[in-house]
């Protein structure tokens, strides 16, 4: 039995995660697998640190590209990050010398993954990306080939657990933002500076994965609309518990008659749907094909979680599979027609913020009417309760039927021309059966 010899970039909680699952897996991989898989080499700017596993055996490599180059190796795993160098030059470096590469970093994916994976096929060498998109969730290996009898309509899910654990947290425990952004941070769900994950990019760059495994496109994180977590309030949430919705940061993509929409934002879902049901750090993604119809629920980050994706695509490397990085050629990857965000169709919630003076109630239903907007319900509440005729603002909730983007956005737009809004108007879309 001969052993596939592996070279790890990158040793913090994901790449020492790894080191550790392939020693406690070492013989039940190989009997799986019919090869042993054994790190040889590392690379990492500290060697002192203490990471609680042995490499006193493994080289060690300063530079990342040098160890992708290292003649030593037959598998690259690159567990460092970022969407640059080093991280995409010693990648490019091992599939160029014809060498399989292992990588949960969905930012670089995001950006270059056509032209990694066209450097895969030149040179016979395999592009394996599990972990980088919801941790311990197989979607990738689903997508590209469990479901390959599909024709996929739309793929959607909640694809980060930071924000998902602060919503979570705001809507059971009635705890603001701000909070629940800091005991993340606390906790180690959220980094020092939370942007890349509260304001939906960490999402977006998922979401431009999984839309060229559905949908057979090239990857384009810049056609994704994007909004984050950090505008909404406990009144949100709690007007959407009222109305029989949780609300979760989305990732959407789905096939439409002018192109494949994308978009990442908060979402009213109803409670009975799998997807409403998953809370804290977990993730899930629910996939929509013409033959079946799924939801997988998983965690989508931590050590242990990433490390997972990580053996088993470096199990498919020691068996010896093969396959497109992205389910296609990558020259055979059309460029998708975007579908503009303005035509997305469905219903919103909308919170407006207004002069508590009479005729408000009227300016906003005849805005919304000559946009052809139906109102399913308009609710006015008051800051101190009914009886606080006295404030100066109240909150008018609204509730549309199915209507546009580009119609909401104009009605808004007049209604604040009036001068009646007091704040920055919210408006969140939701999703029904």
């Amino acid at each position: 039995m001969t052993d596939l010899k592996v070279g790890i970039a990158g040793l913090g909680t994901v790449g020492t995660a790894v080191i550790r699952m392939l020693e406690r897996r070492t013989e039940d991989l190989a009997r799986a697998s019919g090869r042993r898989i054994r790190v040889v080499a590392v690379a990492a700017r500290d060697r002192s640190r203490d990471r609680g596993v042995d490499l006193s055996a493994v080289a060690w490599f300063d530079d990342p590209v040098a160890l992708a180059r290292e003649a030593g190796i037959d598998v690259f795993v690159e567990l460092m990050g970022g969407d640059g160098d080093p991280a995409q030059a010693a990648v490019a470096a091992a599939l160029d010398r014809g060498i399989p590469v292992v990588t949960a970093n969905k930012a670089l994916l995001a950006k270059a993954g056509i032209d990694l994976a066209r450097r895969a096929e030149a040179s016979g060498a395999g592009l394996h990306f599990e972990a980088a998109v919801a941790g311990g969730i197989p979607i990738v290996k689903t997508l590209r080939e469990s479901l390959a009898g599909n024709g996929v309509e739309r793929v959607s899910g909640i694809l980060n657990g930071t924000c998902n654990y602060i919503l979570t947290r705001m809507a059971d425990e009635k705890l603001a933002f701000e909070t629940c952004l800091a005991e993340a941070q606390r906790l180690g769900y959220a980094e020092a500076d939370p942007t890349f994950d509260i304001d939906g990019f960490d999402t977006a760059h998922k979401l431009a994965i999984l839309t060229s495994l559905a949908f057979g496109t090239q990857v384009d994180a810049d056609a994704i609309y994007v909004e984050g977590i950090r505008q909404l309030t406990l009144a949100d949430l709690a007007a959407a518990d009222d109305l029989g919705y949780r609300i979760k940061l989305l990732g959407v993509a789905l096939r439409t008659e002018t192109g494949i929409e994308q978009r990442v934002h908060p979402t009213m879902v109803p409670k009975h749907w799998p997807i409403a049901q998953v809370s804290g750090v977990l993730n899930a993604v629910a996939v929509d094909g013409d033959a079946v119809s799924l939801t997988l629920v998983g965690p989508g980050a931590g050590g242990d979680a990433t490390a997972s994706a990580v053996v088993a695509d470096l199990a498919d490397v020691a068996r010896g599979a093969r396959g497109f990085a992205f389910g296609l050629p990558a020259d055979a990857l059309a460029k998708a027609e975007r579908a503009p965000m303005q035509r997305h169709e469905g219903g919103y919630y909308i919170r407006l913020s207004v002069t508590n003076k009479p005729g408000t109630a009227a300016i906003i239903a005849g805005r919304m009417a000559d946009e052809h907007i139906s109102l399913e319900s308009i609710v006015q509440r008051r800051p101190g309760g009914a009886d606080d005729h006295a404030a100066e603002t109240a909150n008018v909730l609204l509730i549309t039927y199915a209507t546009t983007e580009a119609a909401v956005r104009r009605a808004i737009a007049a209604i604040e021309a009036e001068g009646v809004v007091a704040s920055l108007p919210q408006v969140i879309r939701i999703e029904k059966d």
